[in-house]
């Protein structure tokens, strides 16, 4: 998967995905599923105003060497005939200074702005501890795919020696009867932050270090406990980032904190794999360049295209005011609906997360659409 390319993801998480607003949907409920042929409906492209580069918000402040290595590195997750021109071109260019990528983009590209407004999210992958045996603290396991699990007509369920198949059990019925087996160990309230985000790295007593991958879900539907903890008075309406939630929950570790992390149904099993240091792929199945790729909604957008985004206002404490940058799509998620709606890969470890927790911005997106 994908960073999340699994499920659960969202976008936050950390919580981007537990982010809290107002208004409008809590984010990125599920690893991403890989992108299929997706037709995008017609009034996305006959909608797009022209506009120029110096209408992009931004645009003249830019790292444009940077957004050009991340682009080039990428380009080729495109399935637009337009674009393979422009990413050969990209490759028979050495490195590019500032002025002359900023060119490269302009002598390429038209901005287009994408009508309305939406939300900026984003996530991150995780690196946590993790054990082989249970203990007091990392008492959670982390469980692989059971074998009774099985996908038909769209629908996950689970899949009885008879035959005969049932909706699979939510997340409390999954804990309480033991389904799946476990392959690691973890702390409970981190166990379920890497849920949401997909995948991540532990790292155990010895040392040792591996990449836990999604494997699948329990196909029932995500449900953020952010706004849920917000009006239950256990944060306050401006601190619901992934931090404050992640804090909460080991602070009230047990039965407590459970309960809220049953309020989320959707369960997530994994594989274990070396780790090999690389950054995680995306749905595009490339490696999601840190700060530079974005998942969208596949029946809006298409894998590879270009944008600059424009996010200002946000929502929560302590997040940087706005994001201004050129980006590509390069992967989705099931919470990552509608035109104007972006989930902004951050990178790996604490670091990204502290900051993808707190990313909830009003999104305005502008889409570089290959010169004819």
């Amino acid at each position: 998967m994908s960073v999340r390319l699994a499920g659960a993801l969202a976008a936050v998480l950390f919580l981007s995905a537990c982010a809290t607003a107002p208004h409008g949907p809590e984010p990125m409920p599920g690893p991403r599923p890989t992108p299929g042929p997706h037709p995008r409906p017609p009034a996305s492209d006959e909608r797009l105003r022209p506009e120029s580069f110096s209408d992009l918000p931004g645009w003249a402040s830019e790292d444009h060497a940077a957004a050009f290595d991340a682009w080039r590195a990428t380009c080729q997750a495109s399935r637009d005939p337009a674009m393979r021109p422009i990413c050969k071109r990209a490759f028979t260019v050495a490195m590019l200074d500032g002025p002359q990528a900023k060119a490269f983009f302009e002598d390429n590209f038209i901005p287009k702005a994408v009508p309305g407004e939406g939300v900026l999210t984003a996530y991150f992958a995780p690196e946590y501890d993790g054990r082989s045996r249970p203990d007091t603290e990392f008492s959670a396991p982390v469980r692989a795919k059971p074998a009774d699990l099985v996908q038909a007509g769209g629908a996950i369920l689970r899949k009885a020696p008879d035959g005969k198949t049932t909706p699979y059990p939510d997340r409390a019925a999954i804990e309480n009867d033991g389904v799946g087996e476990p392959i690691a160990w973890m702390r409970p309230e981190e166990l379920f932050f890497l849920q949401i985000q997909g995948s991540g790295v532990l790292t155990f007593a010895d040392g040792r270090r591996q990449k836990v991958l999604y494997a699948a879900n329990n196909g029932r539907p995500f449900v953020g406990i952010a706004n849920l903890m917000r009006d239950r008075g256990l944060l306050a309406a401006n601190n619901t980032s992934g931090d404050a939630i992640r804090q909460w929950l080991a602070a009230h570790r047990g039965a407590e904190a459970d309960e809220i992390m049953r309020l989320n149904p959707r369960y997530a099993f994994f594989r274990m794999a070396p780790d090999d240091g690389l950054p995680p792929l995306g749905a595009a199945g490339l490696p999601l360049p840190a700060g530079r790729a974005i998942a969208v909604d596949l029946s809006r957008h298409e894998v590879g295209e270009v944008y600059w985004i424009d996010a200002t206002a946000p929502l929560l404490a302590g997040a940087f005011p706005t994001y201004r940058r050129l980006v590509t799509a390069l992967d989705t998620g099931g919470a990552i609906k509608g035109d104007v709606r972006a989930d902004l890969y951050l990178g790996q470890g604490a670091a990204a997360g502290a900051e993808a927790g707190r990313v909830r911005h009003v999104l305005r997106f502008h889409r570089l659409v290959p010169r004819p």
